[in-house]
């Protein structure tokens, strides 16, 4: 069975790894990280300040090559061409995407429940697994506190390596700390609003 795990994964936290590693004992787990690309450049914000290849290094510094770990779910700009679900024919390339390669009896992985009824619309055999008490969000907002030098603690909600990582590249989590986050929200899927029209 191949568990496939959807996520932000901005930055890579104690929380996600605890998910992998409770899919690993049963699967086999393909990672697939969200890009969003305009002009076939990546694009980050405060939401999404790491990049794609960043974040590959955070997992395979805690998994070496014990998952797999690829770039297929990738939206590319305007982001708005995504909508609606379903009735969009680019939403249907996304799926294309994440099954790409996929023979194998297979499921997806969320903890977000407005997730998974979309993923349920696309035949993507989603399952809901528990919340995690701390979300990326939390600890990215701890990191941007920490820029003007405050006390913040967030490195107790990631994995050593990983903290060691995000302060190789701390210059990106101070260049988003001090701007506006440009996010839009559709059904429970975060989009940067760069690109989204």
């Amino acid at each position: 069975m191949l568990a496939i795990y959807l996520a932000h994964l901005n930055p890579v936290t104690k929380a996600h790894v605890e998910i992998i590693n409770e899919l690993k004992s049963n699967s086999n787990v393909r990672v697939l990280p969200v890009i969003f690309k305009i002009d076939g450049k990546e694009v980050n914000s405060k939401s999404f300040p790491f990049s794609y290849e960043l974040r590959k290094k955070m997992l395979e510094a805690i998994f070496g090559d014990s998952i797999s770990i690829m770039s297929n779910y990738t939206f590319y700009a305007p982001f708005a061409k995504y909508m609606p679900p379903l009735l969009s024919p680019y939403s249907w390339n996304i799926k294309k995407q994440i099954l790409d390669g996929i023979k194998a009896d297979y499921f997806t992985y969320t903890g977000d429940k407005a997730e998974a009824f979309v993923l349920r619309l696309y035949g993507l055999h989603p399952r809901v697994g528990k919340r995690k008490e701390t979300s990326a969000s939390f600890v990215k907002q701890k990191m941007f506190e920490a820029v003007s030098g405050k006390d913040t603690g967030w490195e107790q909600y990631v994995e050593p390596e990983i903290v060691r990582i995000i302060h190789d590249n701390w210059d990106i989590v101070e260049k988003f700390a001090k701007g506006p986050d440009l996010t839009y929200r559709v059904l429970g899927m975060k989009f940067p609003s760069t690109g989204f029209w």
